[in-house]
């Protein structure tokens, strides 16, 4: 089999907004991710497959952002009719132009209705931010003592290796190497990384802003319970806020290079699993600054 290339990396803003009145959950990425899956079927089923069975996923999914009513109801709430919402999505697929083209493309050429459970959105706008991994390096340059803060928008799932246990503090090493799996994955073998999980505790150091640190119980998915008849929800545990990320002064370069790349990666990527479903999405800034 050829050796998959690594075209480009997208980030899509969709603004939509809706003409009707209806609730949607307060996590409500399970949804938007079972309606970006219908359209990229209608387009193209096997490329909707593929996204859907990968292992690691090559697509992560923002909150909708705008105002809401509240319900009275927990873990709901309510659009306002003609209220602008803006969603975010990262493609990081190695086949990014087939998955844009049978995402993207039907929203901007078809009905551009984007619909979830109890109503629908139509696409006001979609703007495209497309960067190849040079890119990416380039971003990287020009830093003497950098720090990255990272702002975990949405809960962020990690599970500890393969158990159960999940992340519930942006440990350094959790964030990374959930990162360093993504890349190495999603990369052909020249671009893929060496970093071990020592590195990242032994020449990173977090501090983690803790007015702002959360944890929740979000649902992403649902499953049909055979003794029940009938669905039941699937919950991960995670945390959001704000945590910085620095070096300590021993921190050789080509770490500290592989580490800013994959922080620049995480916006794309998004952090942990469930990131299809809204979880683990970031916004992350680099600066100079003092290390240890």
């Amino acid at each position: 089999m050829p050796e998959r290339q690594w075209g480009s990396m997208h980030r899509v803003n969709l603004t939509i907004r809706t003409d009707q009145t209806f609730e949607i959950p307060v996590h409500e990425g399970y949804q938007v991710y079972s309606s970006l899956l219908g359209l990229m079927k209608k387009s193209d089923p096997e490329i909707s497959r593929r996204v859907h069975d990968s292992a690691i996923t090559s697509i992560s999914l923002g909150a909708l952002h705008g105002r809401f009513r509240s319900t009275g109801r927990p873990h709901q709430r309510q659009v306002i009719p003609h209220e602008l919402y803006h969603l975010r999505i990262g493609i990081t697929d190695p086949h990014d132009d087939e998955v844009f083209r049978h995402l993207v493309l039907p929203l901007l050429t078809d009905r551009k209705e984007f619909p979830l459970y109890q109503g629908s959105f139509t696409v006001e706008q979609v703007e495209d931010q497309m960067v190849s991994v040079d890119d990416l390096i380039q971003q990287t340059q020009g830093y003497d003592r950098p720090s990255l803060n990272f702002d975990f928008l949405t809960p962020t799932c990690i599970q500890y290796r393969n158990s159960r246990v999940t992340e519930m503090y942006p440990h350094r090493i959790a964030v990374f190497h959930s990162l360093l799996s993504k890349w190495n994955h999603l990369s052909p073998a020249e671009l893929r990384m060496g970093v071990s999980r020592d590195d990242f505790g032994r020449y990173l150091i977090e501090r983690p802003d803790l007015r702002r640190l959360t944890t929740y119980s979000v649902q992403v998915s649902t499953v049909m319970d055979p003794k029940k008849g009938h669905p039941r929800p699937i919950f991960k545990q995670g945390f959001a806020g704000r945590c910085t990320y620095s070096f300590t002064s021993d921190a050789p370069k080509g770490f500290r290079n592989a580490t800013l790349l994959l922080a620049r990666f995480a916006e794309f990527s998004g952090v942990g699993s469930s990131v299809a479903r809204g979880c683990g999405q970031v916004d992350v800034t680099i600066q100079d600054g003092a290390n240890e």
